[in-house]
């Protein structure tokens, strides 16, 4: 991982607020979430224990819902202190956290992402349709008025046009993040003009599409051994593998930082995380100068180190807006989340 260049004095500023003399439970402050934050809050998170006095923090990739349903269990040493995630917090899991007393929770925006699909970097290259992207992976499909059972298995089955390659999708399982916007944003977005009744995002069982669990890494590799594979993670795992495999267009759009951050691809979303505020000062030390150092403009800015990851920055406008909502530990609400 590359070193951050900016100076000690720089960072100090950063963490001062997290020095304080409180007896903490934890030496180490505790990271979930998802897997496509995973690799920008690592980054971070290795940046944070190369240059201060605290610990390194301990992050697992557990996917976004199960970050957050771990975050939501209660407060305390056994519990985490920051959730990651690739999606926002439902109201049901705010709910959830309140009912268990987790009861004031700040929300930081730190960026915006792309849902890749990619292939083989030996194949031909490949565009899809987000229709025939839900006709592939849909449980049931719409003929002659009626829902049946998805009869595809060839890409050439859905339209004649696409290779004559067996339908095999390498995908995120039900805890995920990317799983939850797929099916939004790739399949209930354009179901109803795909001839179903309404919003449809089941996902077919029969083997076509792979739940591949919530290694992305697994994902890469895997497509890179099976020509015949798509897999479906973050942009950044596109990034770091350029020339082993190649992305598909997506409504004839491909996936760059300009069309992403633009929303002119269509499978793009907004990247999260949640701190416990009952945490700070109390539970692990540094947390405030942790979310800080994540925060600044030298991680999350236009030029900042995770633009170099693959993170697809904010705007200023909002970038500044989220920075300030976390400086101000803005309190989240329901009513954020409806």
């Amino acid at each position: 991982m590359q070193t951050w260049k900016k100076s000690s004095i720089a960072l100090a500023a950063l963490v001062s607020a997290s020095t304080a003399s409180v007896a903490q439970e934890r030496d180490q402050i505790r990271i979930v979430g998802s897997s496509t934050v995973y690799p920008f809050a690592s980054y971070v998170t290795e940046e944070f224990g190369a240059t201060t006095e605290y610990p390194t923090p301990t992050i697992e990739s557990t996917g976004s819902g199960g970050g957050i349903r771990l975050f939501c269990e209660g407060v305390g040493a056994g519990t985490p202190d920051i959730t990651n995630a690739s999606r926002r917090m439902k109201v049901s899991e705010f709910e959830r956290c309140q009912e268990n007393g987790v009861e004031k929770i700040t929300e930081a925006m730190i960026g915006s992402d792309g849902i890749v699909l990619a292939q083989n970097g030996d194949n031909d290259d490949l565009t899809l349709s987000r229709e025939q992207i839900l006709l592939a992976v849909a449980a049931k499909v719409p003929q002659d008025g009626e829902l049946v059972e998805n009869p595809y298995d060839n890409w050439s089955d859905i339209d004649s046009d696409l290779p004559d390659r067996e339908i095999e999708v390498l995908g995120p399982p039900t805890t995920s993040g990317t799983r939850d916007a797929f099916e939004e944003l790739a399949m209930g977005a354009v179901s109803e003009e795909a001839g179903y009744p309404g919003e449809y995002t089941d996902i077919r069982s029969d083997g076509a599409y792979v739940d591949s669990g919530e290694n992305d890494n697994l994902i890469v590799q895997r497509i890179q051994e099976n020509e015949a594979a798509i897999g479906i993670f973050g942009y950044s795992f596109l990034e770091e593998n350029r020339g082993k495999i190649k992305a598909i267009a997506v409504d004839g759009v491909e996936p760059t930082t300009s069309n992403i951050s633009s929303e002119d691809y269509p499978i793009a979303r907004s990247l999260w995380f949640y701190i416990k505020k009952a945490h700070e000062g109390t539970v692990a030390p540094g947390i405030d100068g942790y979310v800080s150092l994540f925060m600044d403009d030298l991680m999350i800015g236009p030029k900042g180190l995770l633009v170099e990851e693959g993170l697809i920055p904010l705007d200023d406008e909002s970038r500044k807006k989220w920075q300030e909502h976390v400086a101000d530990r803005i309190e989240l609400k329901r009513s954020d989340l409806e």
